[in-house]
């Protein structure tokens, strides 16, 4: 069934609500009580929306994890029938240490539509905006990518930013960067946010490369379609576990994985909350009569994004919660 409504403001609330209340958990240190903040908030939220949906990608496991884990349905149950990806912090270890861009995330799209990955957790991924959306091809050099990237965005090669993971792994992958001439922008965590800037206006960065999480490339593939950016992808097995999996279900780790593999909806919503203050999205502000939030939110059926400005006041946040008023952060104002 086609989502006939424009659901994105019903999905920022629930990245609003995730975001106010892992914001408190701010350089606390404590990686996992932000995230379970942000889980309860996210799946209270995403509970009340008129949607049938399921969780295609999300915390885990069922065994692993009690909330928003795969194959979880959310929604009153109600039309349209959706696949969901969730992350309720992107960036767990920015947010814990006080960094910049933690973000809450969460991405929407027809049944069936959105990619499972196969229990092996890493893609090796190339990613760009709109005017590069057909220069990449991840089969080739890093070289030879960066040069048609610069061609078909009119700048000269030291003037591209490729974005990477800081890792270990990446020491082949920064050092033939390097030799191209091209600017390097390396980040700790946060490569959903990376790969979303790349097709923003005025984009910060042209090319998001390097291997990182298989369930941020779905959400980044979520995002780009609907900002008409593109990403292609690879499995990457990192360990024997995978490796058997590969085996056991004749898994073709050479498949090229496109934008519209891994997201084949044509009605996608897409909506994220900055926690900490990044290049995407300002951070949470508290105030004692309330907070302010900073979202994006947008739709590739109409092709638009709208960044949100929003201020919630505490006791509008209590009633529509149901919360007594030293538990302030658990929703968000309608």
């Amino acid at each position: 069934m086609k989502l006939e409504r424009n659901i994105g403001f019903e999905l920022v609330r629930a990245t609003e609500a995730a975001a106010l209340r892992a914001g408190r958990f701010m350089g606390r240190g404590d990686k996992n009580a932000a995230d379970q903040a942000a889980v309860d908030a996210m799946r209270y939220a995403l509970d009340s929306v008129d949607m049938d949906g399921v969780v295609v990608i999300g915390e885990g496991e069922k065994d692993q994890a009690p909330m928003l884990y795969i194959g979880e349905r959310l929604g009153n149950g109600t039309p349209p029938a959706v696949d969901i990806a969730v992350d309720p912090v992107e960036g767990t270890t920015l947010l814990a240490e006080g960094m910049p861009g933690a973000i809450a995330v969460v991405a929407v799209a027809e049944r069936g539509s959105l990619f499972a990955t196969p229990g092996i957790m890493y893609m090796e991924k190339i990613a760009v905006g709109e005017a590069a959306a057909g220069a990449i091809d991840i089969t080739a050099p890093v070289a030879t990518n960066i040069r048609n990237v610069a061609r078909a965005l009119n700048k000269d090669v030291d003037d591209i930013t490729v974005v990477v993971l800081d890792r270990p792994r990446h020491k082949e992958l920064i050092q033939q960067i390097r030799e191209t001439g091209a600017r390097i922008r390396m980040i700790l965590h946060g490569d959903v946010s990376a790969g979303v800037m790349t097709a923003t206006e005025n984009a910060p960065v042209d090319i998001l490369m390097g291997i990182g999480g298989a369930p941020e490339a779905v959400i980044t593939a979520c995002a780009l379609k609907c900002l008409g950016g593109a990403i292609q992808c690879r499995l990457w097995p990192r360990n024997d576990e995978e490796w058997q999996i590969v085996k056991q279900r004749q898994i073709d780790v050479s498949r090229v994985y496109t934008t519209d593999d891994l997201c084949q909806g044509e009605d996608v919503h897409f909506a994220a909350t900055g926690i900490t203050t990044g290049e995407l999205l300002r951070g949470v502000q508290y105030f004692g009569w309330g907070a302010k939030t900073h979202s994006i939110v947008m739709r590739s059926r109409s092709g638009t994004s709208r960044y949100v400005e929003a201020i919630h006041r505490w006791s509008k946040l209590m009633r529509i919660a149901g919360l007594p008023y030293d538990q302030r952060v658990n929703g968000n104002e309608g």
